[in-house]
């Protein structure tokens, strides 16, 4: 596997909706040798007991990385249970395209001093 670091920041968008549940809009940009922006949709739970929630998230990365230009997909899946957090992020299965074309991986997300840092491992089928 391969592995890249970098920074990013974050938009979030809050949007109605009629279910108990919060829904926004991301907007990411990205730099580094994963360069470019993603968009997506995030959903949210909070529950009655302080420090738990779960969400999940799709986003679409369009953009370079490591000098390759293409689009591909990440999905979330973020829980916390009473603090303790658990996230994955994964490269959505056969999302990629153009010279990402094969590409499959996992994400790692930390918030360091209000910035935000990724840790991306990747490889290409």
């Amino acid at each position: 596997m391969q592995r890249v670091l970098g920074e990013f920041a974050v938009e979030l968008t809050p949007q109605q909706d009629e279910l108990d549940m919060g829904r926004m809009l991301i907007k990411k940009t990205f730099s580094g040798e994963l360069a470019g922006v993603s968009n997506g949709q995030m959903l949210s739970q909070r529950s009655a007991v302080q420090g738990s929630a779960g969400y999940v998230a799709i986003e679409t990365f369009e953009g370079e990385l490591q000098g390759k230009k293409g689009r591909f997909s990440l999905q979330h899946l973020g829980m916390m249970s009473r603090g303790e957090q658990k996230l994955t992020i994964v490269v959505v299965p056969d999302s990629a395209s153009d010279g990402l074309e094969g590409l499959y991986g996992n994400m790692q997300i930390q918030i360091v001093e209000g910035k935000h840092y990724y840790d991306f491992e990747f490889d290409f089928t």
